[in-house]
């Protein structure tokens, strides 16, 4: 006698991963230095928060977007 496959629906729990809401304000002049200052030392903790997205301001983000398509190459 032949087995049948039962397809059983993820559970929404095991689905998604615990996230945090940002509850903090942070000046960017006081966190790029230390990102920096942590990606030049290659701290892996740093890399524990890559996926993380980040709210700026939509001015920055013209500014940031300016400025890749503008940079000259090497």
């Amino acid at each position: 006698m032949s087995t049948r496959l039962r397809v059983y629906p993820l559970s929404t729990d095991e689905d998604e991963t615990p996230t945090q809401e940002p509850t903090l304000h942070v000046r960017l002049g006081d966190l790029l230095p230390l990102v920096a200052l942590a990606a030049r030392h290659n701290y892996l903790w740093l890399q524990d928060f890559l996926d993380d997205e980040v709210a700026i301001t939509s001015d920055l983000y013209e500014v940031l977007r300016a400025f890749r398509c503008s940079r000259p190459s090497a």
